[in-house]
């Protein structure tokens, strides 16, 4: 075996390691959607202590301007899908037509079929989607990821580092330069309120169909996609980076991670003070906050999960994440609580009152593990 070649394997191997805490962080960031943000508030009814109720204020989202832990939750599943496409970015805009279109034509079927299981997921719940099209929910958590998804990938195929740190910069300055310096249409300019803002005219004038909880402003509305992209092309910039850990030193990249974190942290909450960090509007400074976090939180992951090997402590958050489109979309259409009450009900109900909340939070997550688990083990990863 060749030098080149020994080097070749020694980086796929380094890839695969990477991508354990990838799994391991995007399953945390799922567990608080199937069911972990309720475990606070049966703490809370176990113990009587206030301090789980002020943690479980960090499992409910912002009102609207402000942030909660809960917020992450989007935006950091967004920075990871970059971080994926980081790990191993690649120009095509060299390559001939020819050999383009079948990637152009894979990168539109999944942007399409994300956009259309996020219509469904918006219409689970036993309602089924409605018959006519004025009622039907477009804007979904699966859609923003695709959008964001599709615009990182097409920027890593045409263009330079270079173009994309400048075209992140552009997005987060003109994004602020629009909702806070040009009036609306019949309005003024600078308005961040719920029906005054530049998001609420857009989604109530070109929006199809409704939006969600008939909202004048849709928290993923259509103008607020544009700056999600940053989210994605900042974690395309930290997969690039965790790429280099061979040759940079593991934790010298993941030390990188964490200061460019804090670093971000800082720029955002500085501009908090005028333009202020707020979800459903996706402002500039709640893309910086949000990216700061996840970029803190992966350099963590990384270092604990893959350079100090402890897989088998963040073991139920790997198999989470390593189906995290399976089992976000199953939330949507699979009655959990029913089947965690058809296995372990009487169990439950067997134990002291206080315990109970937490026992029916315990084995509704033990349902979903053992099938994660058993889908884990036979390699059955289920990807859009």
């Amino acid at each position: 075996m060749t030098k080149e070649q020994t080097k070749s394997n020694e980086n796929k191997n380094t890839t695969k390691k990477r991508l354990a805490s990838l799994d391991a962080l995007r399953g945390i960031d799922m567990f608080w959607i199937l069911g972990g943000e309720k475990i606070f508030a049966a703490l809370f009814i176990l113990t009587g202590w206030a301090g789980w109720q002020v943690a479980e204020m960090q499992t409910l989202h912002s009102q609207w301007h402000g942030f909660t832990f809960y917020d992450l939750i989007f935006p950091l599943f967004i920075f990871l899908s970059g971080v994926v496409m980081g790990l191993s970015p690649k120009r095509i805009d060299h390559l001939a037509l020819s050999e383009r279109l079948p990637m152009y034509k894979k990168a539109i079927k999944r942007l399409l079929l994300l956009c259309i299981l996020g219509i469904f997921y918006n219409h689970g719940w036993g309602t089924g989607l409605p018959a006519s099209f004025d009622e039907i929910r477009y804007a979904s958590v699966l859609g923003r990821i695709a959008i964001a998804w599709f615009f990182a990938i097409m920027l890593i195929w045409h263009t330079s580092l270079k173009f994309q740190i400048v075209t992140v910069a552009s997005i987060l300055v003109g994004y602020w330069i629009w909702l806070c310096f040009i009036p609306v249409p019949g309005g003024n300019a600078g308005i961040l309120t719920m029906h005054g803002s530049w998001n609420a005219w857009i989604d109530q004038h070109f929006l199809p169909g409704i939006s969600y909880q008939n909202r004048a402003t849709d928290p993923e509305g259509l103008l607020s996609n544009i700056p999600a992209i940053a989210n994605a092309v900042l974690g395309v910039f930290a997969g690039r980076l965790i790429a280099k850990a061979p040759t940079l030193g593991e934790c010298k990249a993941a030390g990188i991670l964490v200061g460019s974190g804090f670093m971000c942290l800082a720029l955002g909450w500085s501009w908090d003070l005028i333009f202020p960090v707020n979800k459903d509007l996706w402002t500039s400074s709640f893309v910086l906050v949000t990216s700061g976090w996840s970029a803190i939180f992966l350099g963590v992951f990384y270092v604990f999960v893959d350079v100090l090997n402890y897989r088998k402590c963040v073991y139920p958050f790997v198999i989470i994440g390593a189906n995290s489109i399976m089992i976000y979309l199953a939330s949507s259409i699979v009655n959990w609580e029913y089947i965690a009450n058809s296995i372990f009900g009487g169990l439950v109900l067997s134990g002291p009152e206080t315990w109970q909340p937490l026992l029916s939070i315990f084995s509704l997550l033990a349902v979903q593990l053992l099938l994660l688990h058993w889908m884990f083990k036979r390699k059955i990863l289920v990807s859009v």
